[in-house]
């Protein structure tokens, strides 16, 4: 059974830093394009950024224009991971992050809370 879990988010300043992680059971994420998303509480889900998969690393991983230049999505292959780097955050930035393909979705994971306060 396709299982997602995503990791690393927690309690950070304005201004700081947190790197998530996205693993994977059963499936493997080199194969396709995986995308971060957030949900902030009373809004719907939102596309965060969206890595090709390694057959089209030739492509560029979209970024939201909210978090250009701040986050980046990278992959390590050995250990089937997708990781979201996220640095300078901003209060707004706060929300449940979720890693899943970019459309036709395999079963959510739990997500991880990130939270930016001061």
């Amino acid at each position: 059974q396709v299982q997602l879990v995503e990791s690393g988010g927690g309690l950070v300043q304005p201004g700081g830093s947190l790197r998530l992680s996205c693993t994977a059971s059963e499936f493997t994420l080199d194969l396709y394009a995986i995308a971060w998303f957030r949900q902030a509480p009373g809004k719907e889900r939102e596309g965060v950024s969206c890595v090709p998969s390694l057959d089209h690393s030739d492509l560029s991983t979209y970024y939201a224009a909210s978090v250009k230049g701040r986050f980046t999505t990278s992959r390590d292959k050995s250990k089937n991971t997708v990781y979201l780097q996220m640095n300078t955050l901003k209060p707004e930035d706060t929300g449940v992050y979720y890693c899943n393909r970019p459309s036709v979705q395999v079963a959510w994971g739990q997500g991880t809370q990130v939270t930016v306060s001061s």
